[in-house]
């Protein structure tokens, strides 16, 4: 099950995976998306999967109440064993966390436990730091605070760009997020 709140370039990462093989036992039940026009939702009719906008009122960076129910249903219904927050925007909340314990993953694009929250890439960049990168991790109470599964370093060069830099780090992003979810469906 893939979560996203845009572009999904890293769901799409996930799926071609699945589509050449490479994504261990695991396979994409669906794509949630909690904006009714992004393209991630396009992703669906291309890869032969559900892509289905749930509405995540009434709050703009969270997901609770009436809204988390729907999600939490949408998934079960369709039977996930995986939660994938793949840009999904949104704090997950403790009936969230409850309804799939040990289940969910973040892709975040640093080296955490620096530079957690948002514009990760922009905070290393910033910081003038010498590498910076992207983490998968299990997903719990604190934002971005989760067990780290792995990483991936990024070097930041003296001529990057943060447009350079963010498009070194997605592709790293792209390879890590469907290595990890092959290597968590071969330990089920």
């Amino acid at each position: 099950m893939l979560l996203g709140s845009g572009r999904g370039s890293n769901a799409e990462a996930v799926l071609q995976a699945q589509r050449a093989g490479k994504l261990g036992r695991a396979r994409v039940a669906g794509i949630l998306c909690d904006q009714p026009a992004a393209r991630m939702l396009e992703l669906g009719p291309k890869f032969g999967v559900p892509a289905v906008y749930l509405d995540p009122a009434p709050f703009k960076t969270k997901l609770e109440g009436a809204a988390e129910e729907k999600y939490i249903a949408q998934i079960r219904e369709w039977n996930a064993d995986l939660v994938v927050l793949a840009g999904f925007m949104r704090v997950i909340k403790k009936g969230f966390l409850a309804a799939f314990t040990d289940r969910i993953i973040n892709l975040h694009p640093s080296l955490l436990p620096a530079f957690p929250g948002l514009d990760g890439i922009k905070q290393a960049f910033e910081a003038r730091v010498p590498a910076t990168g992207c983490t998968v991790h299990e997903v719990n109470a604190q934002v971005d605070g989760g067990k780290i599964l792995r990483q991936t370093q990024v070097p930041i060069e003296p001529n990057d760009t943060l447009e350079t830099l963010a498009a070194k780090i997605h592709a790293a992003e792209h390879l890590l997020l469907p290595a990890v979810i092959a290597e968590l469906s071969e330990r089920k």
